[in-house]
């Protein structure tokens, strides 16, 4: 059984026969933005998930007028293939996928297995930065049908429509409020929030080389929970990287058609005053 969408994933191979693409752009997004110095894929480019798409004063990500300025500063048309990798199975690779969805950017795909496997394979790495002539990008409006704000959980809670959360089941449970061996930091409290199933992220990967699962073992994995492709689902983390991983394999992998993904997650709900929460 193929993916829903395969046309959202290519391999290591399909990014290695397209490095002189001119209607394909690479883009290298990590949990550690130092990666990218140290080696990146040829002609590559970086967009830091702090730095290059969160507004600087407002928790919030960048406006569309300030996306059209990254999009165009990187060489990116609103015609261009947009393929995104990085560290950790691609965690903020696929928050980056989601924001450009996000401003209407629909041509994007993952390198399934981000760095890890493309190291594994012993592909080069270059430090080189690569210069691309700017464009005049248009973005479109947001499109708010895949971000869910904390009115929509409150909404979800009541009616008893599913969640996934996607964080570490220490994390679930209440004993950590950050992933295992960070600083336990950005939440006043612990727990999750009360109906959420808990589905680790984790789980939707090898370990092995960081690639997704077969589509079998995901629809075991997330219909096991009874989180089918029927309901509206809202996936969270701690600040919407991880859940977008779990995102993007729901609705492009499986094909859901109804998913969003909570960026505000536990550092707002585990902060906000009087929400409900379960251990």
């Amino acid at each position: 059984m193929s993916y829903a969408h395969p046309e959202y994933l290519v391999d290591t191979e399909w990014v290695a026969n397209h490095l002189n693409d001119a209607n394909v752009r690479v883009i290298e997004s990590d949990e550690d933005p130092l990666l990218y110095a140290i080696g990146h894929i040829p002609g590559a480019v970086q967009v830091d998930w702090f730095s290059t798409l969160q507004h600087p004063l407002r928790r919030d990500f960048v406006t569309k007028e300030q996306f059209e300025e990254v999009a165009s500063t990187l060489g990116i048309t609103n015609d261009t293939t947009v393929v995104f990798y990085g560290d950790k199975s691609n965690w903020f690779a696929c928050y980056a996928l989601w924001l450009f969805q996000y401003y209407g950017h629909t041509n994007v795909k993952i390198m399934n297995g981000g760095r890890t496997k493309w190291e594994q394979e012993k592909r080069p790495l270059v430090k080189e930065v690569p210069s691309y002539a700017r464009t005049t990008y248009s973005a479109k409006e947001a499109d708010k049908s895949i971000r869910a704000f904390r009115d929509d959980i409150f909404k979800q809670i009541e009616t008893k429509r599913p969640m996934v959360d996607v964080r570490s089941p220490k994390e679930y449970s209440g004993e950590l409020t950050h992933m295992p061996n960070y600083p336990q930091e950005g939440a006043t409290r612990g727990g999750h929030i009360p109906g959420a199933v808990s589905i680790p992220w984790s789980q939707a990967v090898n370990e092995a080389d960081a690639t997704f699962k077969t589509t079998e073992e995901l629809v075991a994995l997330y219909e096991g929970k009874n989180i089918k492709p029927d309901g509206e689902i809202i996936a969270y983390c701690r600040i919407g990287e991880r859940s977008s991983l779990t995102w993007f394999v729901l609705k492009y992998l499986l094909g859901y058609e109804k998913v969003k993904n909570y960026d505000g997650s536990w550092t707002e709900w585990g902060n906000l005053v009087d929400a409900p929460i379960e251990k």
